[in-house]
């Protein structure tokens, strides 16, 4: 590099400024630890010769050149001035004159913006002179200029913000050291991960390019150190100017590179080659500057497009979504891996083939244009829809529990191993068998190997050590299952030798160890260690991926004894209690033979091996309940763990209150007041007192107490006896007896006295020291807002949303705040009563005036009346104006707690309270930003936009940001902009809009993935500050917790920062604990108390954010930041920002931010003392919404790479507790749904041995009495079911417990068992069964057939009833038909083998049918009920002769399209947004789930009936045989409507075209098919029922079997025959009306036809199946809904209002009672004579089995 200073006149070089703006080094101070060296390099001498090392010439070899330049000069010759030199704007440094500068925040008008950052204060260089940088930056690479305004103003702030609490040359030292080179800074990680220190040194001395190719194996450790220490000499020699400039430098590339930010690498890689290509000759001597927006067309819009291509196409402007997978789109993540690894870098091409790594890197930035990137990513990890991620991310699971089990049940069951002859197996053979788990293990681990071939591409870096890990894994398999092969062979020889026993005994023991070693190692660090290996190959998968933070010790231990006790527990209870206890039944079921039985056709091949079948099931059956186990005893160690916790921190009820509130003023005083600095001129009383007066002032402003209650609980001032003004304490402080205070005080067991007793508690635990006001880091609070209500309107409030809805919400309000609304109204009447005085003084006001006060909250409508009610509305509901006025409750303690600790401000300012208004004003704005991302605000409609500027007006600091769109030239794309306004931007005349503050450009529409995250991405370039706090738009605050955020802040312990320099030789050692990366907090539910569902979801919150997290955060496994937590921003923001974006892949965006944090090194820390407030969703439909999507969001992080990260990388302890933190949650619920279907399968097989064969009779001892011929002893068996019922009872009753002890901790005995109670009287254990099953349906349907999205959880209130038909259709696939189907099973079983036990599954089982009725609001009124049945039926023949919204056409269609998929968009059709859009399944998963899957089941149940059928009659005659049986009555029905529908096809094609005129002409054909299916299906019911001579049990399990066989059909036509689906439903008319032409099908209008002919035979069946599906469900809910009082019963269960609380009925005009009247007489004749109809088909045949008999031949054969 040229050396320009020394030849060169700094005039012609646009970069040297005029020498007295120059940025001086200011001289060594006493108070600066590390003086700079005097003598600055002259840019002559020859650096320190690190270019004759061989490998590396340093990086930052050139940066002292530009800076000796800078310092050198003449600078020392002015010895008069060093400081106060005098800034006249230069004339090159483009900056207009200083005073107003382009920077200017217009806000309010402060004459320095930031304080700390002053010439006074010694800064290392001035605002000006920073503004010039950033001026001479945006030309030279052509930034934006409002996006350089925006990042002056950011980095102003954040150096303001550090300078406030160090010097600021510090300040600038750790900035620098946070995003460019400091020990946890990103970029440096990524400079060594990337292997560039090797790139610089080699590209240009020797050949370019050609020793860069292969990571460096053998250069090893050595080099790397000497590398690491050089880069920090670099570092530590840069001047100041330098430091600041590459700050600058990435703070612009961040900037502006919209969605480029998702990828941090990327931009790593892009600041590398602007900062090489800044220090070259050719930038510096370049004069005309770049045109602005250069940076963003030539270098951000192609990554863009290529991002937004890949998973869209823009067709007409229209972004259309394009119908792939994850595994086929190249995501963020995998653009962003591109970078990592020194191979990747030298994939980049330009457009002529030239790798741009051959270019020296100080021309690589020009070069980045030519790039084409297209050809540059791949795919680095294949998230393919499998259940196979379960078996590679948790295979030490699966070890850890079937190799277990099967060493105990092997050891427990010697009789099936035992040779033919003789009961027991000889002793080699028992230790060989037992031995072979050490195969089972290793077989686990060679499945999960070949899996994860599939997951990795099989290019550089990975395949090797998978190769080799097989190889290793085979060999095993080898040692651990040869042995046994060579024992059986020698087993039973007549001269046993020794040698058998002891190859057994070692080949035993080399199992354990293997078992032992594949459960604890992770198999990323088998066999080539990914994770702490020294080899630079694993370098960028360690940084990247496995960073993870040091557990203090403590913690650690707490950790493996956690897991030691959790894992001790469960083997010895398992042992015990499962296996040994199976040992009876194996060794009865194990050899025996049913005898006497046969078959027509498989002879007795199937029917003698019933017992072992059974066996194999119950084996299963084990097996599940053996994982169980562990999820058990989990919970109940992880919430002892926690609890003790909370003692030690001091947090629990069982410190006595008296103590909590006496002495809660001295807290405040020592825990939140930043006391320490203050000269004591001031009682601690009076600072006190102002701080709590004004949180009991919120409160009463906030309604929530009573004028009286204030009065009791303020400071007053009284005087005193001499005559002085002195304080009193609140009588709450000092009478505490315990007992009658909770009345005298506040409303009892109101919301005031929760938030002070959670305010008392909180203070007692540990909490950070603050620091003073002036001194604390400013923050930013980010809400991103798509549609949520901003504000509610007075028509939402006060009228019905429609029929349903049986009360308006400001009625629903009132009843649930009933002391809020009384103050409030007070409140208003003596508003009102001051206006009305001063216009008509001589009035006496009645009480009948005071009504409309207490029924809607205002007499007059001026606005200024219905606004209050608005509001306190809305701050009861879920709505953004709660969020807002609740999250600026930090302004207000901001300015307080400013205020009371400076009592000198309030002297200066005397009396002018409008100064010192400003004065505070000033400071909570320099520390405490606000901000809300509302993507919509340009496409607001006219009410939300005067929400908006309601918001604005009232909160002049609340800050918006949104996106702004300028329609392009036609056929071209929009432009977008990111833009900023907030309550000061003046409104601009023309437009009537906000004139913005900034306005930046976006390289296109950044909405790529589900929303939220690209929304805090557009908006995360107008934080200010160190911190983040995310906060959802349904949310709250309240003021006296925002007091404690210093406290807060203080967890991210960067408050007492070494004063030494990062860089300095020895300085660098006090900057190595890994940074704090998220504080998490906890939530309160503010939708608790309101009914059981809202209380569910509250109770599962507050276990899972605030119990489980405590413990799990203690842990180290707390990955979730749920959604009050604050985030380090400048760690999130150079790491991918604050959450991830891929469609559909990040689903739960917010959990992956945190497991990236954690693999880069983030610790995540929560704390107990601070809370928000949360909503969460009240209706069931909503609940289960919300379920559902979490459990996709689940289903998606099986599959995505943080998991295969995590799980094949942590250590074992850390391991097992974020498995069961996070996915072991799920995986338990998919068991527990399966234990019941398995548990099923086993009582049903049981069922058909008892029932069939003689069962022996047994003495007291439990021995067979002898003389019993032929029979079999099963009574083992049968205590094994009761053991395995309890079993399952436990598992689901364990769900209550946290909540129990919870409550116990934190609120009392009495408070917990009153909540307990109140769940189980409200039926809460039955929507715990269904919330598991939607939870494991969703996660496993997703696994298959993906579709998951963000479901917009609804936050509305649960009053509306919902119709019988729309609960119907949402929860039949999800629920109702597998409990309708283990029904059937669970009817056989009570009839085959009856034990009370059963009655707990009975409940289990209907409640997966019938919760979603009873948590329906006003399900059981009669009038509704039948009005319901009406709807039913109509919704069920809907929809044929022209489109209908809601119809049993299209739920059915909705569910086929998973396995078909839409044919390719053509232009819309009306009836096409019907269908949302989900890609086709992958045919393997659909190969597997719908076709292999379904036929497997049926033949179980079919094995099952034909053992039944297999034993000869009284007579002696065999039965006909029983497949031909089954086979006819379940294929007949399909045959029977196939011939229908060809009849009817013709009828329609011949009639339809003459009918044309007659509308209905298709629905009438389509009811007579229907009707004649349903006639087909019941007839062939009634012959197999005759068929069965009316056997209840044995026509059950017939139905069960035919059920099973008639499912599998459908699934395989709908699967196998079935091309993709057309978007509209023309076909389905088309075939009803038999008009097939002008339907727009094009040339398939042949093809067609016939498909839909497979389609209408599926749907004949699944219509008839539906028709009696719901009128059983109708039937089983009758009787509950005629008893008498039924619905006010049900309404005090859901809504728990006392009845006379209750919600009126609703009120119907005379018209329309009469006609509902009709509708209910009619309909319940109709409904009575179907339900008499069905009931006589299985009844009558029953009652009057004796008097049939027929007389037919055929059926003798059958």
């Amino acid at each position: 590099m040229t050396t320009p200073g020394s030849g060169q006149d700094p005039r012609n070089n646009p970069f040297a400024r005029p020498y007295q703006t120059q940025p001086q080094q200011p001289f060594p101070q006493p108070q600066q630890p590390f003086p700079q060296p005097q003598q600055p390099f002259p840019s002559t001498q020859p650096r320190r010769d690190f270019d004759a090392d061989s490998e590396i010439g340093d990086h930052y070899a050139s940066v002292n050149s530009s800076s000796a330049r800078l310092a050198g000069g003449d600078f020392y010759n002015q010895p008069d001035d060093p400081y106060g030199r005098s800034y006249n704007a230069s004339v090159d440094s483009h900056a207009s004159t200083p005073s107003v500068s382009p920077f200017a925040d217009s806000g309010g008008g402060v004459a320095d913006p930031y304080p700390a950052w002053s010439a006074d204060r010694q800064v290392p260089m001035s605002t000006e002179e920073i503004e010039d940088i950033f001026l001479d930056l945006t030309q030279k690479f052509g930034f934006q200029r409002d996006s350089m305004r925006n990042m002056f103003d950011f980095l102003m702030h954040l150096l303001d913000s550090r300078a406030s609490r160090m010097t600021p040359s510090q300040a600038l030292l750790t900035v620098h050291a946070d995003y460019i080179g400091g020990q946890h800074a990103n970029y440096r990680k990524w400079y060594f991960a990337a292997q560039l220190n090797l790139d610089d040194a080699v590209g240009q001395s020797q050949n370019p390019g050609l020793q860069r190719l292969k990571s460096v194996k053998g250069a090893g450790n050595k080099s790397l150190d000497s590398a690491l220490n050089r880069w920090r000499n670099a570092m530590f020699n840069m001047s100041q100017y330098d430091r600041l400039r590459q700050v600058a430098l990435y703070l612009l590339c961040w900037g502006e590179a919209g969605n480029v930010r998702f990828v941090p690498e990327c931009l790593c890689f892009i600041f590398k080659c602007a900062d090489d290509y800044y220090r070259s000759p050719e930038c510096q001597n370049r004069i005309d500057p770049v045109p602005e927006g250069t940076y963003l067309s030539t270098l951000i819009k192609p990554l863009y497009r290529f991002m937004r291509d890949e998973g869209y196409e823009v067709i007409d402007g229209k972004f259309v979504r394009r119908e792939k997978d994850h595994e086929s789109i190249i995501g963020y993540d995998d653009i962003n891996q591109l970078f990592w690894y020194p191979e990747g870098l030298a994939k980049i091409v330009m457009r002529n083939g030239q790798r741009l790594v051959d270019v020296p890197p100080a021309q690589r930035w020009q070069k980045l244009e030519l790039v084409d990137w297209k050809r540059v990513f791949f795919k680095t990890y294949f998230e393919k829809r499998s259940t196979a991620h379960l078996l590679v991310n948790f295979n030490r699971i699966w070890i850890l529990h079937i190799a277990v089990f099967y060493f105990y049940t092997a050891f427990n069951s010697p009789r099936v191993y035992a040779p033919r002859n003789s009961k027991e197996p000889s002793a080699p053979m028992q230790w060989s068998a037992v031995a072979l788990g050490g195969a089972v293990s290793t077989m686990i681990m060679i499945l999960a190997t070949i899996a994860e071939f599939s997951y990795i591409p099989t290019t550089w870096n990975n395949a090797s050590h998978l190769t080799t890990r097989l190889i290793f894994l085979l060999v095993i398999l080898a040692l651990t299952a040869g042995p046994t092969f060579y024992i059986a062979m020698v087993d039973g020889r007549p001269n046993p030798s020794q040698v058998p026993l002891i190859i057994g005994i070692a080949q035993f023991f080399l199992s354990v160890v293997v078992t032992i070693a594949f459960s604890l190692i992770p198999s990323g660090r088998m066999f080539g260690d990914r994770v702490a290996g020294k080899s630079r190959k694993y370098l960028a998968s360690q940084t990247f991926t496995a960073s993870y933070p040091i557990l203090p010790r403590p913690a650690r231990i707490a950790s493996i004894c956690l897991w030691l006790l959790i894992f001790s527990c469960k083997f010895a209870e398992s042992y015990f209690f499962l296996t040994s206890s199976f040992s009876s039944p194996v060794a009865v079921m194990a050899r025996t033979k049913v005898q006497g039985c046969s078959d027509r056709i498989f002879g007795n091949a199937l029917c003698t091996n019933q017992v072992p079948f059974t066996l194999a099931i119950m084996y299963v059956m084990d097996l599940v309940l053996f994982f169980l186990d562990t999820y058990l005893w989990y919970i109940i160690w992880i919430v002892i763990f926690s609890i003790g916790r909370s003692f030690s921190l001091g947090l629990s009820i069982w410190t006595p209150w008296k103590e909590i509130y006496t002495r809660l003023p001295k807290r405040i005083y020592a825990k939140l007041l930043a006391t320490g600095e203050m000269e004591v001129k001031y009682k601690p009383k009076v600072l006190v007192s102002q701080l709590w007066n004004a949180i009991i002032i919120s409160m009463y402003r906030e309604h929530l107490l009573s004028i009286d209650h204030v009065q009791r609980l303020l400071y007053h001032q009284v005087d005193g006896a001499d005559g002085r003004r002195m304080l009193r304490a609140p009588p709450f402080f000092t009478n505490q007896d315990g007992g009658g205070y909770k009345g005298n005080f506040f409303p009892a067991n109101g919301e005031a006295e929760r938030r002070i007793s959670f305010f008392a508690s909180s203070l007692t635990t540990a909490l950070p020291e603050p620091l003073p006001v002036d001194a604390m880091p400013t923050f930013t609070v980010l809400v991103p807002h798509y549609s949520e209500k901003i504000l509610l309107s007075l028509r939402e409030i006060i009228r019905e949303e429609d029929q349903s809805t049986r009360v308006t919400l400001l009625e629903y309000l009132k009843q649930l705040h009933p002391v809020e609304w009384d103050n409030f109204v007070k409140d208003t009447k003596i508003l009102a009563e001051e206006t009305d005085e001063a216009t008509n003084p001589n009035e006496k006001p009645s009480k009948a005036d005071d009504l409309p006060f207490y029924c809607i909250g205002f007499k007059t409508s001026s606005p200024e009346y219905t606004l209050r009610t608005r509001i306190w509305a809305s701050l009861r509901a879920q709505t953004l104006y709660r969020t807002v006025s609740g999250m600026m409750n930090y302004s207000k303690a901001i300015k307080l707690l400013y205020r009371v600790e400076n009592p000198d401000i309030v002297h200066n300012f005397g009396g002018n309270t409008d100064r010192l208004e400003r004065e505070l004003e000033r400071m909570s704005r320099r520390k405490f930003k606000f901000a809300v991302s509302m993507q919509r605000f340009s496409k607001f409609n006219k009410e939300e936009l005067e929400n908006a500027e309601f918001l604005l007006r009232a909160y002049p600091d609340l800050q918006i940001a949104y996106l702004d769109e300028e329609p392009g030239p036609k056929g071209s794309e929009a432009r977008l902009f990111s833009v900023l306004i907030d309550g000061h931007s003046e409104v601009d005349a023309e437009t009537g809009k906000r004139k913005p503050k900034f306005r930046i450009e976006l390289p296109g529409n950044p909405i790529l993935g589900d929303g939220k995250s690209d929304n805090q991405n557009h908006a995360i370039v107008f934080y200010r500050g160190e911190y983040l706090q995310l906060i959802d738009a349904n949310q709250d605050n309240y003021l006296e917790e925002c007091l404690k955020i210093r406290n807060i802040l203080g967890e991210f312990e960067e408050y007492s920062v070494s004063s030494q320099n990062p860089y300095a030789q020895w300085g660098h050692k006090e900057f190595q604990r890994s940074p704090v990366a998220i504080v998490g907090t906890r939530e309160y539910i503010f939708s608790e108390n309101i009914g059981v569902l809202g209380d569910i979801a509250a109770g599962k919150e507050q276990t899972f954010g605030t119990m489980t997290a405590r413990a799990l955060a203690w842990i180290g496994g707390k990955l979730h930041y749920g959604h009050p937590d604050f985030l380090n921003a400048t760690f999130m923001t150079t790491r991918g920002g604050v959450s991830k974006a891929q469609k559909g892949l990040h689903v739960n965006e917010d959990i992956f931010a945190g497991m990236n944090a954690f693999g880069r090194g983030g610790r995540i820390k929560h704390s107990e003392y601070y809370q928000c407030g949360k909503g969460r969703d009240l209706g069931f439909g909503t609940i289960l919404n919300f379920q559902t999507k979490i459990g996709m969001g689940m289903g998606e992080q099986m599959l995505s790479r943080e998991y295969y990260y995590l799980g094949t990388q942590l250590p074992i302890d850390r391991f097992l507790t974020f498995y069961y933190g996070h996915p072991g949650f799920h995986v338990n619920n998919i068991l527990v749904i399966y234990s019941i279907q398995v548990f099923m399968l086993t009582l049903m097989y049981i069922g058909t041995l008892n029932k069939q064969l003689a069962i022996c009779k047994v003495d007291s001892r439990g021995e067979v009495i002898g003389g019993q011929g032929g029979c079999y002893n099963l009574i083992p068996v049968f205590d094994w079911i009761r053991r395995c019922i309890v079993s399952i009872f436990l598992v689901f009753f364990i769900a209550f417990l946290p909540l129990f002890l919870q409550e116990l901790v934190e609120r009392g005995t009495g408070k917990a068992l009153l909540r307990l109670g109140k769940h189980f009287l409200s039926l809460s254990p039955i929507f715990e069964v269904f919330s598991t099953q939607i939870y494991s349906q969703s996660i496993l349907s997703n696994l298959t057939f993906g579709g998951a999205r963000y479901i917009a959880t609804g936050r509305g209130f649960a009053t509306t009833r919902i119709s019988f038909s729309i609960l119907y259709s949402r929860f039949a696939g999800p629920s109702i038909y597998m409990g309708m189907r283990n029904l059937l099973l669970l009817l056989y079983a009570t009839l085959a083998i009856w034990i009370p036990h059963l009655i707990y599954f009975w409940g289990s089982v209907l409640s997966l049918c019938i919760a979603p009725f009873i948590f329906n609001p006003h399900q059981f009124s009669f009038a509704d009920f039948i009005i319901d049945y009406r709807e039913f039926l109509r919704w069920m023949s809907r929809g044929n002769s022209r489109t209908k919204q809601s119809s049993w056409y299209g739920y059915c269609r909705l569910s086929r399209t998973m396995i078909t998929g839409y044919k390719k968009k053509k232009l819309g059709h009306p009836s096409e947004k019907l269908s949302g859009d989900v890609p086709r399944a992958t045919w393997r998963s659909v190969l597997f789930s719908e076709v292999i899957w379904p036929i497997c089941m049926a033949t179980i149940f079919v094995v099952a009936y034909m053992f039944v059928k297999s034993f000869p009659d009284k007579h002696g005659v065999l039965p006909p045989s029983p497949l031909v049986r089954i086979g006819l009555v379940a294929v007949g029905p399909v045959v029977w409507n196939a011939a229908v529908l060809i009849t009817l096809f013709f009828v329609s094609l011949f009639l339809g075209p003459m009918m044309a005129s007659w509308v209905k002409f298709g629905s009438v054909m389509a009811a007579l098919a229907h009707g004649l299916s349903l006639f087909g299906l019941l007839s062939f019911f009634e012959f197999f029922w005759f068929l069965e001579l009316w056997d209840a049990s044995h026509a059950v399990l017939g139905v069960i079997a035919i059920v099973a066989i008639q499912r599998a059909i459908q699934k395989i036509l709908i699967s196998v025959f079935l091309t993709r689906e057309y978007k509209h439903d023309e076909t389905n008319r088309a075939w009803w009306t038999g008009v097939w032409y002008g339907r727009n099908m094009g040339n398939s209008a042949m093809s067609q036809p016939a498909r839909e002919f497979v389609v209408k035979i599926v749907e004949m069946s699944l219509w008839s199946s539906d028709f009696l599906l719901g009128h059983l469900l109708l039937i089983i809910l009758t009787p509950v809904t005629l008893i008498p009082f039924a619905n006010r019963l049900h309404s005090t269960m859901l809504f728990w209002l006392r009845p006379s609380k209750q919600i009126r009925a609703p009120l119907f005009s005379t018209a329309q009672k009469r006609r509902r009247r009709w509708i209910v007489v009619k309909y319940t004749l109709v409904y009575l004579v179907v339900v008499a109809f069905l009931a006589s088909l299985i009844v009558l045949p029953a009652l009057f089995r004796d008097h049939i008999t027929f007389n037919c031949q055929v059926c003798k054969s059958i």
